[in-house]
């Protein structure tokens, strides 16, 4: 009889496979090959009714918040994130709880005979993100769930997840990241990820820029869509931060106003995504099926969110955050001197070498008395010389030090403040938060 360890390395062997494929930073504007994957296993994407999100940051905070709000309300769910941290098993929850390595296994071999065929019969072979959304569609329809909640892979219109037929869409703020494929301002970026908005859906609209608000609004009108904008139709309307995270006063399209809910995550940014996030769970459950807010309490107060200003260490504090891109690493600054006031943090980083370096370098300077550049294990990690010589034209070469890992880069780091007053935060990419869950938690 096979044992959870027996599971787990095929878990790693069925990664290996799943990466040997076209990358996920590489993707194909295609959903041929996913269609016809979904087709073959009996419309496994259309089992289930969706909440389908996209946006530049927030995605897989606010489908977390969405998943812990309606489950809270008794709806069986099945949740999608992308990309993961530790392991692949963490994108897809049933429940909130991640699949285990033996149902992925199970699932991965029950798919893998049409993946086969799409290959064979296909002018492309399907890439690493298609085959594995092939299998998270069946994994979350074999589950019989009540919805799932879906956050795109990368941009939106061409993205795999992007055949369902979703009820509702959400869209977090847009900015700039991934140019290369998906528009070089955010007004091309906003006209790929409104894509999602499907005809007759309702879609729900995080506060958004001048440039980004007109390309949603004419992907609403052309599709006869419904949007609830935040500011307008949806708002935090009251916030107090708190050791534990903040309580929120948060007032929905009906015109209910939840108040004093408590939700374990740090920053205005948070408070943010969980109003889109209740506002999505309305508009999913629809006039019939108000929220109660009792639910609602709970739903709240039981969201988390890793890898996202996720405490990891007390002695020193130490922070774990996954930005990786300018906008993201702004907010998480903000965040930080609120979360953590009089906290001096000396920086651990790493970033992707497609990504603006000198941009989040930038945003974090005001918060980090010094930074320690690595690189991480990704092939894709910018190479800690390069890194370095980028952070010392951001925060002077007498603030910059380097370490050849992240682990190492951490102990040091850790090694140089002390309680109570110094701290460290890792982040920079999605791959340094990760690994340092992994070394840390």
């Amino acid at each position: 009889m096979a044992t959870e360890t027996d599971w787990y390395r095929e878990l790693l062997d069925i990664e290996q496979e799943l990466l040997s494929r076209v990358p996920e930073s590489a993707p194909q504007p295609s959903l041929d090959r996913v269609r016809a994957l979904a087709d073959l296993m009996g419309g496994t994407h259309r089992a289930y009714p969706v909440i389908h999100l996209t946006g530049t940051n927030g995605k897989t905070s606010t489908s977390r918040i969405i998943e812990a709000i309606l489950r809270a309300h008794g709806l069986t769910t099945g949740t999608f994130t992308s990309p993961h941290l530790q392991s692949l098993v963490e994108r897809v929850s049933i429940d909130g709880r991640p699949l285990s390595a033996e149902r992925f296994v199970r699932t991965y071999r029950k798919v893998k005979p049409f993946i086969d065929e799409v290959d064979r019969t296909q002018s492309l072979t399907m890439s690493y993100f298609e085959a594995f959304i092939g299998v998270v569609f069946a994994a979350l329809a074999e589950a019989r769930i009540d919805v799932g909640v879906i956050e795109v892979g990368l941009g939106g219109a061409w993205d795999a997840t992007n055949i369902v037929d979703s009820a509702v869409a959400v869209i977090t703020p847009i900015d700039l990241d991934h140019q290369k494929f998906l528009g070089s301002t955010t007004a091309e970026i906003a006209r790929e990820k409104a894509g999602i908005i499907k005809p007759g859906s309702a879609a729900v609209i995080a506060r958004q820029t001048n440039e980004v608000r007109p390309v949603l609004t004419a992907r609403v009108t052309e599709v006869g869509a419904t949007a609830w904008w935040e500011g307008e139709d949806f708002a935090v309307i009251a916030r107090t931060p708190t050791d534990f995270g903040q309580v929120l006063d948060l007032k929905m399209p009906s015109g209910t106003i939840f108040r004093d809910l408590e939700l374990p995550l740090h920053g205005a940014h948070q408070a943010q995504n969980a109003a889109v996030a209740l506002a999505a769970a309305e508009a999913f459950l629809g006039p019939n099926r108000a929220l109660d807010p009792e639910h609602v309490t709970a739903g709240i107060a039981a969201a988390t969110s890793p890898g996202r200003l996720e405490v990891v260490g007390s002695h020193p504090l130490t922070v774990i955050d996954a930005a990786h891109n300018p906008a993201g690493a702004h907010t998480t600054a903000r965040a930080l001197g609120e979360a953590f006031p009089g906290i001096r943090f000396v920086g651990v980083v790493s970033i992707l070498g497609d990504k603006d370096a000198a941009g989040i370098l930038r945003e974090l300077e005001p918060v980090l008395d010094t930074v320690i550049v690595t690189a991480n294990t990704s092939p894709r990690a910018l190479p800690a010389a390069r890194l370095a010589a980028i952070a010392s034209d951001v925060f002077g070469p007498e603030r910059v030090r380097t370490e050849a890992t992240v682990e190492s880069a951490i102990a040091a780091a850790r090694q140089g403040v002390s309680a109570p007053s110094g701290g460290v935060l890792i982040t920079g990419s999605i791959v340094t938060a990760g690994e340092a869950r992994t070394l840390l938690s």
